[in-house]
């Protein structure tokens, strides 16, 4: 047959100058795209061979080149797969040239936003095209398997492409670039630099399943081409069943994707069949990089395709509560743009996130059940980005708290799962009662502990910052409610002091009218001044309302930018106090109350550093101090 040339409409013409100059943002890529190809057909070769017996294709060493030319300045990747027809070449290699390109190109420019536009790029698997990015002219030369005559394709990706068949053309494909010119500039590197290509191949091909063998590299001292050289490792650990896999290797591999010089503390491996299958193998950290809370930090796992690598960090696989989480997934099909180097929201990827986080929660549930101290570490770490997930995944929440633990006043070095906690909860107590601070030390020596710790009820201790917010999404715990010790009034019932209710009554009736007048002194700061039940050893202590932001969390607002007014606090006074008492005194038995305003502004203030925190004037304050000592000497 004589050499056909045909003419690209305008429209598929500008879809080409579309996809060389617009759709990839890094042209590297075009070697993965063509690599992916050759793995395809040769994939496509060995189930063909195991349907038909009679197929004549030699599948005896199924592999895939690439041959370096440096004088002619061309590269080519070639195949023994399943290959072309001539008729199959311009279907599938011709298709943008056929109709329905203009509706595409119409509908493109519709598309306003980017998401929309790659949404319609995904129609079309035009991977091949990418080659046009490097090359002048791209020539392919195929045969189909079992056939005696190939074809050639030529074209310089403008106006036209030429179809011509071809005796000689062994089995397979093979495409050959003509390069450009390198231009670093524009970020189109030389290609026929031999570490160039180990460098992409290693990047993105290394765990294809068929050999990639580099060809043509001259030998030692000249003497002719030496012997082809494998490139890829073909090491797939995922698709390995574990007993086939060393702990060494899956640590190499850890390494490698995640530049840890440590070993992982954990090896998570998942493999999902029937409709839509995939492998992951992920690793949990043995300890958290410095950069983990920062805006900056790169999250996600690797994605592969079919063993073809696409992206480093993909966020959509893992929830950001999980973004220690390292490791590879591999699907056997996915939605991608054209470039691959967008994943579209499809259920395919929500499915896979479902099913990977809650596997790597019922590893962390096996971890806590049966190897404490490995346990004990990973909370250290990761605790704090855990409880994340308890604000934002409603669905996982009950599977986070199976795996969260708390310092409580239990003891000093152990920390207990909210299942413990209740488990060992004496008759008669309602509420799981925690407090939160900056550290245990503050904690621990905060004034609304006394009562607590006179009584022996137990205490969760919770020190992190996003502790504030997750116990008021949770709320409640197997039907007992989580209550701040700093919040709002303690009735305390079966484990009170033994205070009756007759003396309670007359305490109220004695400190009335001292209580009405300190409110009205302080008003400026506090919203009500009351007695408290919950003090033993302080004079007083502040707290908040049952309803209101806790000043930490105000302060957490507002360093994120969001601008929250300023909430009263109520001041609780210890009755059986002697300061509290003399204070008590003084006001009924005085009629000039100006010492005793002093007086109470800094109880306020003592009960205000007791917690943590930093009177509202400390210059105020520090005089206030000064003058009551100057007066002892």
């Amino acid at each position: 047959m004589p050499t056909e040339t045909f003419e690209f409409q305008v429209e598929a013409r500008q879809l080409l100058q579309l996809m060389i100059h617009s759709v990839y943002s890094n042209k590297d890529v075009f070697l993965r795209e063509l690599v992916s190809n050759a793995s395809d057909a040769l994939d496509k070769l060995r189930l063909a061979a195991l349907r038909d017996d009679s197929l004549d294709a030699d599948i005896s060493d199924l592999h895939i080149e690439l041959e370096i030319d440096k004088d002619a300045r061309t590269l080519t990747v070639r195949d023994n797969g399943v290959g072309m027809s001539y008729d199959e070449v311009g279907q599938l290699i011709g298709t943008i040239a056929n109709s329905g390109t203009a509706e595409f190109l119409r509908e493109l420019k519709e598309a306003q936003d980017t998401a929309g536009a790659e949404g319609l790029i995904g129609q079309f698997g035009v991977g091949f095209y990418s080659g046009f990015m490097v090359a002048d002219e791209v020539t392919l030369l195929t045969r189909r398997a079992g056939e005696k005559k190939g074809t050639r394709w030529t074209s310089r990706g403008e106006g036209t492409y030429t179809l011509e068949e071809a005796g000689d053309a062994p089995q397979g494909t093979s495409v050959t670039l003509r390069l450009k010119p390198a231009d670093p500039d524009n970020q189109l590197h030389d290609y026929t630099s031999v570490w160039k290509i180990k460098e992409i191949v290693k990047r993105y091909s290394d765990f294809i399943t068929w050999p990639i063998r580099l060809v043509g590299e001259p030998g030692s001292e000249g003497e002719g081409p030496a012997d082809p050289e494998t490139l890829n490792s073909m090491k797939a650990l995922w698709a390995r069943s574990r007993d086939e896999v060393s702990e060494d290797e899956y640590h190499e591999l850890y390494k490698h994707i995640s530049h840890d010089w440590r070993d992982p503390l954990e090896t998570i491996q998942l493999q999902a069949e029937g409709t839509f299958e995939y492998q992951a193998l992920l690793f949990v950290p043995s300890h958290a990089p410095h950069d983990l809370f920062t805006q900056d930090y790169k999250r996600g796992v690797q994605l592969y395709v079919k063993r073809v690598f696409i992206m480093d960090d993909c966020e959509a696989l893992l929830p950001p509560y999980l973004r220690f989480v390292k490791g590879v997934v591999d699907a056997q099909d996915l939605s991608l743009n054209v470039s691959r180097e967008i994943l579209q929201q499809d259920r395919h990827i929500r499915m896979m996130q479902r099913r990977l986080t809650k596997k790597v929660l019922s590893s962390v549930k096996s971890m806590m059940a049966g190897d404490a101290e490995r346990y004990a570490t990973f909370w250290r770490e990761f605790g704090a980005v855990l409880k994340e997930g308890l604000i934002t995944d409603s669905d996982n929440r009950d599977a986070l708290l199976a795996v969260s633990s708390f310092a409580t006043t239990h003891g000093a070095d152990e920390t207990v799962t909210l299942k413990q906690y209740v488990e060992r909860m004496p008759d008669g107590q309602e509420n799981i009662y925690y407090i939160t601070g900056g550290s245990r030390q503050s904690v621990d020596n905060s004034p609304h502990m006394e009562a607590f710790r006179e009584r022996g009820i137990e205490v969760l201790l919770l020190t992190d910052p996003v502790d504030e917010v997750w116990v008021d999404a949770v709320g409640e715990f197997e039907g007992k409610r989580l209550q701040s010790i700093a919040k709002g009034e303690i009735d305390l019932g079966a484990q009170g002091d033994g205070t009756s209710e007759d003396e309670r009554e007359k305490q109220a009736e004695e400190y009335a009218t001292l209580l009405g007048w300190m409110s009205e002194q302080l008003d400026a700061d506090v919203k009500e001044v009351r007695l408290s039940s919950r003090l033993t050893v302080s004079p007083a202590c502040v707290v908040a309302d049952a309803h209101d932001l806790t000043p930490a969390l105000e302060n957490m607002y507002r360093a994120m930018g969001q601008e929250v007014p300023h909430t009263k606090r109520i001041l609780e006074l210890n009755p059986d106090h002697q300061l509290v008492k003399g204070l008590n005194q003084a006001y009924k038995q005085r009629e000039d109350r100006s010492d005793l305003t002093e007086t109470a502004q800094l109880l306020y203030s003592l009960a205000v550093l007791a917690e943590g925190g930093r009177p509202a004037d400390p210059a105020h304050f520090v005089k206030l101090v000064a003058d009551r000592l100057e007066r002892t000497l």
